[in-house]
C-alpha cells in the first residue's frame, strides 16, 4: 500500500528536505520500517532499538493518533495520509 507520509520541519534534513514523501507498507509499523530503509538517519528517530515508537513521537493516521489504534500494528490503506508530530515540552 502507498501512504503519503508527512515529515515534521525538525525532522526533514533527515529526508532530504522534503514535506513529505510516499512510503509502501500494510501497517504503521511496515510503513516506518520502509521510511527507515529509505532514510536510516531518520530510523532512530522515531523507533527505538526494541521496535517501539519512540514516547516523544506521535504518528497519526488520517487524523487518529496510532496509539489508540493498534500503535505499529494499526493497518493503512492505499491513499492514507501518516503525519508524524514530535511531542513538544516546555515552558517559562
Amino acid at each position: 500500500m502507498a501512504v503519503e507520509v508527512r515529515i515534521p520541519t525538525v525532522l526533514r534534513s533527515h529526508v532530504g528536505g522534503k514535506a513529505s514523501v510516499d512510503a509502501e507498507g500494510s501497517t504503521i509499523g511496515e510503513v516506518l520500517a520502509h521510511l527507515g530503509e529509505e532514510y536510516p538517519a531518520l530510523r532512530g528517530q522515531l523507533v527505538s532499538d526494541g521496535g517501539e515508537l519512540h514516547r516523544f513521537v506521535n504518528v497519526y493516521l488520517n487524523d487518529e493518533d496510532v496509539r489508540y489504534l493498534d500503535k505499529l500494528d494499526t493497518k493503512v490503506s492505499d491513499g492514507d495520509v501518516v503525519t508524524i508530530l514530535p511531542a513538544v515540552a516546555g515552558g517559562f
